[in-house]
């Protein structure tokens, strides 16, 4: 198998209502590309988030006594403290400058997602205007899969990604939020390997993997190239409805060894 990453040019400023597959096709077409069946297309959650307008301003965030006493605790503003606990379940680990909790989502990770870094603020407040991660971001990949299919009249997968850290190393690295158009978690277990043997545990985060890969093209900082095509994999939609979206990636509570 050959991957190719291919970064794709010229998306501007993402506004909320942008057609985001116009975006990316005037972008294809600057570089003499188009999309192709068995393409996974990968877009940053931010732009995502633009495009659904899943801006919050901070000034209209009324915070609770536990989000003072927890933003005292963790040194944090409390009105945002306020917006991570109500895209939350659970505080799950904190500390002076780090506030982890578990998304409604499922996801594990800082802050909620909620991020203020490369959005245009007010230049009143520039602390004020953050942004949420999508509402359902399988739903907003779904939504981009169809347009690609009624449109252009071909099949793809496509991947939400966002940076996420980890417990157990240094750095982020993209990770998959939403999915959709192909199995996120392939399952090895019951096949054998190269000399025989059963395989017991084998299941591998596909779309973690092409996530963390397209992290590579995007950047993160100031690189502006949140969209990145896969063209190689060749998705396949799964079978069972509990093996689409980004679901089965997410470890169960209870096989949580880090909580």
């Amino acid at each position: 198998m050959q991957l190719a990453f291919i970064g794709i040019p010229g998306i501007p400023m993402v506004e909320p209502g942008d057609d985001l597959l116009e975006l990316i096709n005037a972008g294809l077409a600057t570089i003499g590309e188009t999309i192709q069946d068995g393409d996974v297309l990968v877009l940053a959650q931010k732009i995502v988030s633009k495009a659904e307008d899943r801006y919050l301003d901070l000034r209209t965030v009324e915070p609770s006594a536990e989000a003072v006493a927890l933003g005292a605790e963790v040194d944090k503003e409390p009105r945002k403290v306020q917006a991570i606990l109500d895209e939350s379940v659970e505080v799950v680990r904190k500390r002076p400058g780090v506030l982890i909790v578990e998304h409604r989502l499922g996801f594990v990770q800082a802050n909620a997602g909620i991020d203020q870094s490369n959005i245009e603020g007010d230049a009143d407040d520039p602390e004020a205007i953050c942004l949420l991660l999508p509402e359902d971001p399988d739903a907003s990949a779904r939504a981009l899969r169809e347009a690609v299919a009624t449109r252009l009249g071909v099949r793809v997968g496509v991947i939400i990604n966002d940076s996420i850290g980890r417990a157990w190393r240094n750095g982020s690295l993209g990770l998959a939020i939403g999915v959709a158009g192909f199995t996120a978690l392939e399952d090895h277990i019951g096949g054998q390997d190269i000399f025989g043997r059963e395989l017991v545990v084998t299941q591998v985060g596909a779309a973690d993997e092409m996530a963390a890969g397209a992290s590579l093209v995007m950047g993160q900082t100031d690189e502006k190239t949140p969209v990145v095509l896969v063209r190689g994999y060749a998705p396949r939609e799964p079978e069972a409805m509990d093996q689409r979206g980004v679901q089965p990636l997410i470890r169960p509570r209870d096989m949580d060894l880090f909580r």
